[in-house]
């Protein structure tokens, strides 16, 4: 591929997400929207404002277009994998949103194929470009914490039954997975990014608010330790009453503590670092707003850039399959413990 050809994209999944992944596309001055895939009509998706092909059918579209470059899958989290495959079996990058799949095996799936057909798969956790991931992340990195002694992880956030909606694939078993795959996946991400691997997991698990909306649980408190040395939890829920309260990180070392909060970690609340003097951070991008909810930061233009750039070998990819199969390996691991609880 040549620095000055366009990178061709397909869409597979139109709801709000891919939306946002087609207009990401649309706007960048080295990539080209090809078509947009989706069981549901153009009209029902509300995809008319994009002038391109439009599929039902993901196999019809591959086949009728050899020249798509990348397709980014944006559909339900269990179909992700199948997908996934299917276009790395026709010699296509991958652009997955989170999570990769819903099993470490799924995961492996694809990993093997892309290795297979020689193409890469792009996972997209676009928390790590905020100001405040980035710097955290050197300030971890650059050893200024000292030994990491405690991680706390809180998200919680509304998901009432303006999201959850009878006969959606949001809340299911099958598709949806679980709070921890659709709601949190990006800060477990932003956790293994900083901090590695995670063992002796152990938690408690509730449904307070969403028995009759979903099959799996809306609230949990999870505690472990690091491979590498210190103890986290994380503490979730989804069933906070109307609107999202907040996603923070607090983490305490030798030589310092910081915590990240906000809404969406998108704030630097505190900072106390031996020797160390805080810089003026850029500005974060907006959450994703859908109406009557809110998402993670609104950042899928960093990773449309680096698409390109790791395609065009200006750059290598921020974030890895391999990355993407230890978030859903962490969150199947939690999850035996849920199930446990079950029998």
């Amino acid at each position: 591929m040549t620095a000055h050809e366009k990178i061709r994209f397909a869409i597979v999944g139109c709801g709000h997400i891919g939306k946002r992944h087609a207009e990401m596309i649309s706007r960048h001055p080295e990539t080209e929207l090809l078509a947009i895939c989706d069981v549901r009509s153009r009209e029902d998706t509300g995809a008319t404002a994009f002038d391109v092909p439009y599929y039902r059918d993901m196999r019809t579209m591959l086949a009728e277009l050899p020249g798509i470059d990348v397709v980014n899958v944006c559909t339900p989290n269990g179909l992700h994998a199948e997908q996934c495959v299917m276009a790395l079996e026709h010699r296509k990058h991958v652009v997955c949103e989170k999570p990769l799949a819903l099993s470490k095996a799924s995961c492996e799936a694809i990993i093997y194929k892309a290795l297979q057909m020689h193409r890469t798969v792009f996972g997209v956790m676009q928390n790590r470009y905020s100001p405040p991931s980035q710097w955290i992340k050197g300030v971890v990195d650059a050893g200024l914490l000292g030994d990491i002694h405690l991680v706390q992880v809180n998200c919680y956030w509304n998901r009432d039954d303006r999201y959850y909606k009878k006969g959606n694939w949001k809340g299911s078993a099958d598709l949806d997975g679980g709070t921890l795959f659709t709601q949190f996946s990006h800060f477990i991400d932003i956790m293994y990014w900083l901090f590695g691997d995670i063992t002796d997991i152990q938690g408690k698990f509730a449904d307070f608010e969403h028995k009759d909306l979903t099959a799996f649980e809306d609230s949990g408190l999870v505690n472990f330790r690091f491979m590498d040395g210190g103890m986290g939890c994380i503490n979730y829920s989804t069933a906070v009453w109307d609107k999202n309260l907040e996603s923070s990180m607090t983490i305490i070392g030798a030589k310092g503590s910081v915590k990240i909060g906000g809404q969406y970690m998108d704030k630097v609340e505190y900072c106390h670092i031996k020797d160390y003097t805080m810089p003026v951070l850029g500005a974060t991008n907006p959450a994703n707003d859908y109406g009557t909810y809110k998402g993670s930061a609104n950042n899928h233009g960093f990773i449309i850039d680096n698409v390109v750039d790791t395609l065009k070998g200006r750059t290598i990819l921020t974030t890895n399959a391999l990355e993407g199969l230890k978030v859903v390996e962490i969150i199947e691991r939690i999850y035996e413990k849920r199930n446990e609880q079950l029998v």
